[in-house]
């Protein structure tokens, strides 16, 4: 497999190059008296994600597109810069006080850089007042990099869109819609209803609190006086949770390996199935491990966390985190465990999981422990320590992970320019985040482990069913970075 990524080992410059200073800013200058900025609590998924990150795990998730042409670093600041005045959210740096996190507003600009360190190298450092996400660039790619305590993928791509949308009106002027409106602000037209959307884009509560923690559902009726239990997590007592093991990279740079393959043929597979994509790709995956592990001995079930985008459900034009996670799972000698109809089984299981009413019995559940007494007046630190701990005992009943992000138009003039959309994450265990672009399916694998075992399942059951497959790897251990250097 050859490599198609870039792989840097020092990252200290991206991560310094990228936010221009308060007081390196022009017509700034320390003496000048500080505004009062505007700050918001942390939701509840956000604060998770503080309290569970690692050096293996870092939270950060990248978003990447490829364009037609290699990237003109200057027109994509121009891009940026207007871009990120659109978005008051991506202005913020992470706080801490006493008893939360907090976003604060802050005067920061971010400034392209090239992609030469690791993908999804940390972004949040407790030591430092930076932002939160970075725009990279290399040869034909732009990435998108967010710590995910800002932002879930669906908040990302709306920003990502927009700005390669900006880029591309400055790359091809003189295409239909590529002037900038009245305000000298490039990629963006007047009065287009833009502007409306970018309002509810801001330093704004989140929409959990709006949707869970009032006193009465959608429906009218009580979420405390619901007896049924549909949409909370059963897990299995019959048998242990298989969990993928191996050797961890040498650096804590996770393993990553792009799977390109023509969308409409493993939609075919998975429509032939009678399932949906997400779940196809979860029993597939399910499959390579048990084939890549030598056995799963008394470990039979296999579990995957799922996310949902909660705004096809609750509407929402908040980019900040809205999502929910899914468990589901199957344990194999208890019945049929060919492919398909492990696939059917975990799609029986999702789509209980996926009505509005169980979701939102779920996430009351949480808003309630979110807000328990005894909680609020715990300090943070202390919060940490228990969150921690609760994201510990909940990742030993996981196997694996899987995130679909589904099928991207991005508007005109853009979408023509733009092929493959990639899409992957730091992780703690094997995962694949999957996303399509110009009948184009990529399917990211990322792991903490060298071993590929599974991936080299996963692609192998793929070309064995007649889809063209595609491989690229970065290279992770010090035999495969000093052939780069070579």
């Amino acid at each position: 497999m050859g490599s198609g990524l870039l792989i840097g080992r020092d990252g200290r410059r991206a991560m310094m190059g990228g936010v221009l200073p308060l007081d390196k800013r022009p017509g700034l200058t320390s003496g000048d008296a500080p505004r009062r900025r505007n700050w918001v609590r942390l939701d509840n998924a956000s604060n998770i994600f503080l309290a569970a990150r690692s050096d293996a795990d870092p939270k950060v998730f990248r978003l990447s597109a490829e364009l037609d042409h290699d990237v003109d670093p200057r027109l994509l600041q121009v891009a940026l810069d207007a871009t990120y005045d659109r978005y008051r959210l991506y202005h913020a740096v992470l706080r801490r006080g006493v008893f939360w996190y907090y976003l604060q507003e802050s005067d920061l600009r971010p400034l392209v850089t090239a992609d030469e360190q690791y993908t999804c190298a940390p972004i949040y450092r407790a030591d430092q007042r930076n932002l939160l996400f970075r725009v990279l660039h290399h040869d034909q790619r732009i990435s998108l990099e967010l710590f995910h305590a800002l932002s879930d993928g669906i908040g990302a791509l709306w920003f990502l869109s927009d700005l390669i949308v900006a880029y591309v009106r400055l790359r091809y002027p003189e295409q239909p819609g590529a002037a900038a409106d009245d305000t000298g602000q490039p990629g963006f037209s007047a009065g287009s209803g833009e502007d409306e959307v970018a309002r509810h884009r801001a330093l704004v509560p989140d929409s959990f609190a709006h949707y869970f923690r009032q006193r009465r559902n959608r429906t009218g009726t009580t979420a405390d006086g619901d007896p049924e239990n549909a949409g909370r997590e059963v897990r299995t007592a019959r048998s242990r949770v298989y969990r993928v093991r191996g050797v961890r990279t040498p650096d804590n740079r996770p393993r990553l390996l792009e799977l390109t393959m023509p969308a409409a043929e493993v939609l075919a597979l998975a429509r032939a199935e009678g399932v949906s994509l997400t779940m196809y790709l979860t029993g597939l995956l399910f499959e390579s491990v048990r084939l890549s592990s030598g056995g799963l001995g008394r470990s039979r079930t296999l579990t995957a966390s799922v996310p949902v985008n909660l705004r096809q459900f609750f509407p929402s034009t908040s980019p900040r985190n809205f999502f929910a996670t899914i468990r589901v799972e199957h344990t194999y000698g208890e019945g049929a465990d060919d492919l398909g109809s492990v696939c059917r089984r975990l799609d029986r299981q999702f789509r209980r999981k996926v009505t509005p009413e169980a979701l939102e019995r779920k996430l009351r559940r949480f808003s309630r422990f979110e807000r328990m007494p005894v909680l609020r007046i715990v300090p943070r630190p202390l919060k940490d320590v228990i969150l921690g701990l609760i994201n510990r005992g909940s990742n030993r009943g996981l196997t694996v992970a899987v995130s679909n992000l589904g099928r991207l138009s991005l508007p005109e003039p853009a979408d023509p320019h733009v092929g493959r959309m990639l899409f992957h994450v730091s992780a703690v265990r094997p995962q694949i985040c999957v996303m399509s672009h110009a009948g184009l399916l990529t399917v990211s694998f990322t792991s903490p482990f060298v071993e590929t075992g599974h991936v080299r399942e996963f692609a192998r059951r793929l070309t064995a069913d007649g889809v063209g497959v595609t491989v690229a790897a970065a290279r992770v251990t010090e035999t495969e970075l000093a052939e780069v250097e070579r």
